[in-house]
């Protein structure tokens, strides 16, 4: 399974061609699972109701993760790792915790949270 960054949805909503074509085979073959932080700052961006009403059709549309206990989760993975001074944000290692709790991949156009997971990878 993959969870899908906010970075990357943005780029498929706006109607880059690359994301446009491969995003929806990921979530034809049911390979994308959703988070509410994404989905989130997905909202928070909303510039109609269209575009609401777009990003909603996916939150409910897409199975979910359990989230519980994530945010001390990743609290704790920040700071083991130090992650906020390689300026990395709790939403960010949110993510890879919920990518590391379940062994999904995360896709992600933001080079800090990239580097991220390359640092907790290598040990």
């Amino acid at each position: 399974m993959i969870i899908v960054d906010t970075s990357v949805w943005i780029e498929y909503l706006k109607g880059n061609e690359h994301y446009r074509n491969v995003l929806p085979k990921y979530l034809k073959d049911k390979h994308v699972v959703a988070i509410s932080a994404v989905f989130g700052e997905l909202l928070q961006g909303v510039k109609n109701k269209r575009e609401h009403e777009i990003i909603m059709g996916f939150w409910e549309s897409l199975p979910k993760l359990n989230e519980e206990d994530l945010f001390i989760e990743a609290g704790k993975l920040s700071h083991e790792y130090k992650l906020y001074n390689a300026g990395v944000g709790l939403i960010d290692t949110y993510l890879l915790v919920a990518a590391l709790k379940n062994d999904y991949a995360v896709w992600s156009l933001d080079k800090k949270l990239n580097k991220a997971i390359d640092i907790i990878e290598q040990h």
